[in-house]
């Protein structure tokens, strides 16, 4: 990873509640998260992301971790009492309303198969008032001197950091972005990005396709633009390392200048 991922100078647990839920398309849901603690939330890069621990829907018992050695804790705790552990992106902040937003991918699944993912499951339950904490994990996204554009590329997963990226990043680098989504109806009509900035869209419409396919085979076929650039990709593993493997091998991109990171695995829970 270009740089590693830079953690916050000083971070503690954040104990906060559910302000809103709004379903943005079929398969994404944004939740506000608020109270007193978000003004120990230091601001810092494009991608910022954090540990989000919550209940699962129904269960009254769970204990939320006290401070920043949550690891401990959570091993120490009986599994009825355990909190479920996701990290996530901060989509966008709003510290005058001590609150910030997060967009969650609704991961579909056959019941057959067994229950949905454990963060589907809380998003889709979630109502104001429910408590949950966050801990600051910081950012990876860092531009390389020299760059004169970008290339994001992510799925489902990725979405909501592509776009925070982009609307932070408004005034400075054009992107060449791709995006892989599950549907048509995800596609976002309207998103604030620097000038000269394409995105391709990925639907992917049939539920067998394996995430990150599409994009992967979009940017091994793409025309890019010339020019020194920065990538940063992010989503199902193998579609991050797949996009790091063909950039340095194929397009002799330096490694110093792609930021990846795996999000999750397919057919694999994380924690």
């Amino acid at each position: 990873m270009a740089g590693g991922t830079r953690r916050p100078r000083h971070r503690r647990i954040l104990t906060l509640a559910v302000q809103a839920c709004e379903r943005l398309s079929p398969h994404f849901i944004s939740i506000t998260l608020g109270g007193d603690d978000v003004q120990h939330l230091e601001q810092s890069g494009y991608d910022q992301a954090g540990r989000l621990f919550f209940a699962d829907p129904g269960n009254d018992d769970v204990v939320l971790p006290g401070n920043e050695r949550w690891m401990l804790q959570h091993t120490l705790q009986s599994a009825g009492r355990r909190p479920r552990v996701r990290t996530y992106s901060i989509r966008r902040h709003a510290p005058e309303s001590s609150a910030f937003d997060i967009e969650i991918s609704l991961h579909e699944q056959d019941p057959a198969e067994g229950p949905v993912a454990p963060g589907t499951a809380w998003a889709l339950a979630a109502e104001p008032g429910d408590k949950v904490a966050f801990l600051d994990e910081g950012y990876s996204y860092a531009p390389t001197p020299g760059a004169t554009w970008q290339l994001l590329v992510g799925d489902e997963s990725a979405l909501p950091t592509a776009l925070a990226i982009l609307e932070r990043s408004a005034d400075t680098l054009p992107a060449e972005v791709f995006l892989e989504v599950p549907s048509a109806e995800d596609i976002r009509r309207e998103v604030t990005a620097p000038p000269g900035t394409t995105i391709h869209w990925l639907p992917r419409g049939n539920p067998s396709t394996r995430p990150g396919t599409l994009a992967l085979r979009a940017v091994k076929d793409a025309r890019l633009p010339p020019g020194p650039f920065y990538t940063w990709t992010a989503g199902e593993s193998s579609l991050a390392t797949g996009i790091r493997r063909h950039l340095v091998g194929e397009r002799h991109v330096p490694k110093s200048d792609i930021s990846f990171r795996g999000y999750w695995r397919h057919g694999r829970a994380s924690l």
